[in-house]
């Protein structure tokens, strides 16, 4: 057995009677930001090898007791790694909030001011966690992908929002659906979500991106390519679907979630949520907020982004928990939380995100007709101009009652099929490829740019859509007072 330093190899491990080179990966993400706090936490993932020409495997976590005397990798529940201090410092480099624990790996760092920079340090026993270079899951010569030092170091900074009184200033966040498929095997399904994951990776180096919305589906069941019990339900297959491919970006901004069918036991035999209520830090990010939330079960929650621009969580999964069997959205307690969020159009942008969409042209999936019935009367009393949603892989804009409904479900998956029903779910543009959407809001216009990868210099690769007559559709797609405005539309396919 070893105790790895942090960022370094361990030297070796013995377990079985075979002698094993042993690494520790540190990792620090940004879990949650306000205007005046944030959320930091930290952990670490374990590699093993028998030599040196053979690749690293992770350490699941059933073994990591006898490998590194620990029984969790990263997480709420996870065990300290030592006595650990956050630190925060401005602009000069002085330190100006911090906070200490010795219980956990995560703590709320409190005092800070509203829409102000900050970089950000964490000692763990006096230690930087995760200072040096970093190794990470990398495209190999030898073929396919393994640890290997990425020549980067973490960024550790962040931006607080605006105070939720003052008017909210222009804001970009990317929607990201249906994206957990993995980036350890050599398929296809790997190199969609990472060169997807490297859009993110460079927005958020190179813009004011301020979070991640998730739409669901945040780690499938089995990663393509592998053989073995990858159910979602342990540390170790989070690293690949999470952890790994946003690395970066999850250390500068926060992702917010949804909850997805594969997240959940409505697809999959197994259930995932309690993984992703740890790895989301969900209970200490939203379930002491009196009005803000609507948990256990169910995840539903509003997110304020200055005074004009509120975000609504909603759970649209079943909940197989109940007696009778309904979804989450469906429950009296939850029902009511939503009809106080909408009961008023008191907000300029207010904009509910789910798993899955009011509105779907397919090709698998139609409109969903109980969030037709149920939800959408909300929205309409609430104000909202913009729904977002995943489910169905690929990219859809609806205009239904005046409101616009998108759906980006192809961060890691993808359905390239044309749908069918365009009619029936007022479709207006579609696209079967991979990627993410950026979402730009400055006043009384919003804009939806969707990305499928870079161009050679790196800067955003931007993805056409067709609509129903074949014809291409160039982004952003510019939302107004009076619907959705393309930039152009081109006759030639």
């Amino acid at each position: 057995m070893s105790t790895p330093t942090a960022g370094a190899s361990a030297g070796t491990a013995t377990e079985g009677g075979q002698v094993r080179d042993v690494r520790r990966e540190p990792f620090v993400v940004l879990a949650d930001l306000a205007h005046d706090r944030a959320l930091v936490t930290w952990g670490a993932f374990y590699f093993v090898r028998h030599d040196a020409d053979q690749r690293w495997a992770i350490v699941e976590d059933h073994h990591l007791a006898d490998l590194v005397d620990r029984r969790s990798c990263i997480g709420t529940e996870a065990e300290p790694f030592g006595d650990t201090t956050v630190e925060v410092m401005d602009s000069s480099g002085a330190v100006v909030a911090q906070a200490w624990t010795a219980e956990h790996t995560w703590v709320w760092v409190e005092g800070l001011e509203p829409d102000t920079e900050y970089h950000y340090r964490v000692s763990v026993d006096g230690e930087c966690w995760g200072e040096a270079e970093l190794w990470d899951t990398l495209p190999d010569r030898r073929g396919g992908y393994d640890l290997m030092p990425s020549g980067r170091t973490y960024d550790l900074r962040f931006r607080t929002w605006p105070h939720p009184d003052n008017p909210s200033p222009p804001l970009q966040f990317v929607a990201l659906g249906d994206y957990g498929v993995g980036i350890r095997s050599d398929s296809e399904s790997t190199r969609r979500q990472r060169r997807i994951a490297e859009v993110l990776d460079q927005l958020v180096t190179d813009s004011d991106m301020r979070f991640v919305i998730s739409l669901g589906d945040n780690i499938y069941e089995g990663e393509i390519g592998e053989v073995g019990d990858n159910s979602g339900g342990e540390d170790d297959d989070w690293y690949s679907s999470y952890y790994a491919p946003y690395r970066y970006a999850l250390a500068q901004i926060p992702f917010f979630p949804a909850i997805g069918n594969h997240d959940t036991s409505d697809t999959e035999f197994s259930d995932d949520r309690a993984q992703l209520e740890d790895n989301f830090h969900l209970q200490q990010r939203f379930g002491n907020t009196a009005g803000r939330s609507s948990v256990d079960p169910g995840l539903f929650y509003r997110l304020r982004y200055g005074r004009d621009v509120e975000l609504v969580a909603i759970d649209t999964s079943v909940d197989s928990g109940s007696d009778g069997e309904h979804r989450h959205f469906q429950a009296a307690h939850h029902r009511q939380w939503l009809q106080e969020v909408f009961a008023t159009d008191d907000v300029r942008w207010r904009i509910p995100f789910s798993h899955h969409p009011a509105y779907c042209a397919g090709p698998k999936h139609p409109n969903d007709q109980e969030i037709c019935e149920e939800l959408t009367p909300l929205f309409a009393t609430g104000g909202v101009r913009l729904v977002l949603a995943g489910h169905e892989h690929n990219f859809q804009i609806s205009e239904v009652d005046g409101r616009t409904y998108a759906i980006s479900g192809a961060g890691g998956k993808i359905r390239e099929e044309s749908p069918e029903d365009f009619e029936q779910a007022g479709t207006t543009a579609w696209s079967g490829q991979s990627h993410l959407l950026l979402v730009e809001i400055d006043g009384e216009e919003a804009r939806l740019t969707p990305i499928s990868g870079l161009l050679p210099d790196g800067t955003p690769h931007l993805m056409t859509a067709m609509n129903p007559q074949d014809h291409i559709i160039r982004p952003p797609f510019v939302i107004t007072e009076n619907g959705v405005v393309p930039t152009s539309v081109s006759t030639n396919p």
